[in-house]
């Protein structure tokens, strides 16, 4: 049976699951009831997260193709195979890309917005584009000829303009070829009254022969460029890693191109000239009928005036006892809590930050950043906390994909505030979500711990659900202090008592839980939600405990490599994804038999997060907030309005319900939550035992 379960046909390949997660997101779009703002949404979520997939998957795979690599992951397809399947399912999948977004903008015309091209608005409108054209356009606009002594330019990464063929006024046999560059600077649409759209492209078009004196537009396409975005840096050559990342990111700008989109007016003409100097392989062209950026869609969702054709907001809450007048020290020293966000506010974190960068008594704050976002509060009351001459000591992990600039900046704003920066660990990427202070009460030193699921970014907290745990529980805070001198010192074999830290304890760990439920047989129940689930030994173990009788409830929003339902190996294994109004991030881990019996962490169970990454993973001991969590893993378990189901062919069904029995459980935990604000904000009870009363108790 060992041998049988490394049958290639038993998983699912990591990129064709990742393809569905971005299906199931595009039929939110699709979604009638959903408002019409929610569903223009999730288009913009779908386009920006093909973005990301073509620039470091798809680019990856054509790596691994070019240096010969013919096998990787468990399902043993070949980089070749997984590029074929990849462009056949997503030129499938563009027309009905292109459908749902034609669909959603005709019903946006009833409600009074529409989207036109420069040649559909009337001429007073038409004089108003003309006046932003010569008055925002035309002074950072980059027009370029293309012929032999003017070269075809660079185009950085995400590059969008125009592609032309121009005639000469004055000798009509002259021909030729031009690129208009447009600016990320300059919004993908004009926007006429909070009403109308106009592409730039169109506006753009109408106005060549201000861009080309002399020569008219013989045709034009609009085109967008994607490049290889995957920085490689060789750590240990790094003598200032600060200065090799700098160098990386701007060799972000000059990878090979793996996408070329065009849109439907770009006839082999046009292709052939642009391509014989971008050299795109031809299944990954792709012409629109719509529009190329998807992510351009933000900026109609924007639009205030139209507020109405947007879910409704939820705001977050504080509820006891952090709405009472006691200190977080106060409320810390008396009980653990634990935070469910956003519908629980991330306010408390950021208090806490705060309110030790200005407490006389804190001596030291510890914190790990992986992405705090570009305005961020809690980074500047590190700096403020450090300019005090207090000890601060922050692991910014430069290598977070994305937000490598980013990171740099408020490093090297720590750094000059006299914080001791971390910038790395060689070899890893840091991605343990924990923060530390250290108090002086009453001449000795007390420590008050933050561990979560989610980064410190208290924009990001408003959307994705995340879990916060915070105590100052001795053991766990001695252990945290343990943890943060292995990130600033030298230690090969680092362990930790209470928490289990990756790339050396959090593997072994879940392969002990699950194997001690396996020895539980039919009394055995694993209850575990994650972005994705690709590891082969911990999928391999899932399976031996489905064959020995173990209920399996799996809830990844993302990758499962997993292959539900084969007969005699997973067939007491359950999938499911939940999509809907938050993004679901947190990870939380239920096993039946072990003590503790529930987990956060801040890992995956993905070889990149156990093997190569440093992770930290929290048992939560407290029986109040233990069942917390296990009541917000029953809650998706039964969701049964957001949730599909993987099924055996690695495809997902929605789940269906009946009317009486509807679970939405991100409007479920809403709801309570604002039933236990209004019904206790006066009031200062046991905050869990408030919560666990009441919380979820409808499903």
């Amino acid at each position: 049976m060992v041998n049988n379960l490394r049958d290639p046909a038993h998983y699912i390949n990591r990129e064709l699951s990742w393809l569905q997660f971005n299906t199931r997101v595009l039929k939110q779009a699709q979604e009638e009831s959903l408002p019409l703002f929610e569903r223009l949404k999730f288009l913009a979520i779908y386009g920006t997260n093909l973005d990301e997939f073509y620039m470091i998957r798809i680019a990856g795979l054509k790596k691994l193709f070019s240096a010969g690599v013919n096998v990787s992951g468990a399902d043993r397809l070949t980089p070749l195979h997984q590029l074929r399947e990849i462009r056949q399912y997503l030129h499938n999948e563009q027309q009905s890309v292109e459908h749902c977004l034609q669909g959603i903008m005709a019903k946006l015309e009833k409600e009074g917005i529409f989207f036109k091209s420069y040649k559909e608005v009337t001429q007073a409108q038409r004089q108003i584009l003309n006046r932003y054209f010569y008055d925002n356009i035309y002074p950072v606009i980059v027009p370029i000829a293309v012929d032999t002594t003017h070269p075809f330019p660079h185009l950085n990464n995400l590059s969008f303009g125009l592609i032309l063929k121009l005639r000469d006024k004055d000798d009509d046999t002259v021909e030729r070829y031009g690129i208009v560059r447009i600016p990320r600077v300059l919004p993908r649409f004009v926007d006429i009254s909070n009403r109308i759209y106009v592409p730039i492209g169109s506006v753009v078009a109408e106005h060549i022969h201000d861009l080309f004196p002399g020569y008219e537009l013989i045709k034009f396409s609009a085109f967008r460029i994607t490049r290889n975005a995957d920085i490689a840096i060789e750590e240990e050559e790094a003598d200032d890693f600060m200065e090799m990342l700098e160098e990386g990111l701007k060799l972000r700008q000059k990878g090979e191109i793996v996408r070329l989109e065009l849109s439907n007016h770009a006839d082999d003409d046009l292709l052939n000239f642009f391509n014989r100097h971008a050299n795109v392989f031809k299944d990954d062209i792709y012409r629109f009928q719509t529009y190329l950026n998807l992510g351009a869609l933000w900026q109609v969702v924007g639009n205030k005036d139209f507020a109405h054709l947007t879910s409704p907001s939820f705001k977050p809450r504080n509820l006891p006892p952090l709405n009472s007048e006691d200190s977080l020290y106060t409320i810390l020293d008396k009980q653990d809590l634990l935070l469910y966000h956003p519908f629980e506010s991330f306010e408390p974190v950021v208090r806490l930050i705060q309110t030790a960068a200005k407490d006389p008594d804190v001596v030291s704050i510890r914190m790990t950043l992986y992405r705090a976002g570009s305005k961020s509060v809690i980074v500047q009351s590190l700096i403020a906390a450090a300019e005090s001459g207090k000890q601060v000591t922050v692991m910014v992990e430069l290598k977070a994909r994305f937000d490598e600039e980013n990171n740099l900046i408020w490093a090297k704003a720590l750094e000059n505030a006299g914080a001791h920066v971390i910038y790395g660990i060689t070899g890893f990427k840091v991605h343990a979500k924990a923060a530390l202070i250290t108090r002086r009460v009453d001449g000795k030193l007390k420590q008050y711990a933050h561990l979560g699921t989610g980064n410190y970014n208290p924009s990001t907290a408003t959307v994705y659900t995340d879990i916060s745990y915070m105590t100052s529980n001795d053991a766990i805070t001695h252990d945290m202090t343990r943890f943060f001198h292995f990130l600033t010192g030298f230690s090969k074999k680092g362990k930790l008592n209470e928490l289990y830290m990756a790339p050396t304890q959090i593997k072994p760990k879940v392969l002990s839980l699950i194997q001690n439920e396996t020895r539980m047989g039919a009394e055995g129940v694993i209850i575990a939600k994650m972005n994705s689930l690709v590891d082969e030994d911990i999928i391999k173990a899932l399976y031996k405990a489905s064959i020995a009788g173990v209920k399996i409830q799996l809830i990844i929003r993302g990758i499962c490599c997993l292959r539900p339902g084969v007969p005699g190996i997973s067939e007491n294994i359950r999938v499911t994804s939940i999509i809907g109004k938050y993004l679901e991030h947190a990870r939380i881990f239920y096993f039946k038999h072990s003590k503790p019996q529930t987990y956060i962490s801040s890992a995956d169970w993905m070889p990149r997060n156990l093997v190569r990454r440093i992770e930290l993973l929290t048992p939560i001991e407290g029986e109040e907030i233990s069942a917390k969590l296990l009541q917000i893993l029953q809650l998706q378990v039964s969701d049964n309005v957001l949730a599909y189901e993987l099924q055996n062919d690695g495809s997902y069904a929605q789940v269906t319900h009946e009317t009486s029995s509807v679970i939405n459980s991100h409007q479920i935990v809403e709801t309570h939550t604002t039933k236990v604000y209004n019904s206790t904000k006066k009031q200062a009870p046991n905050y869990a035992q408030q919560l666990t009363a009441r919380l979820f108790k409808e499903s």
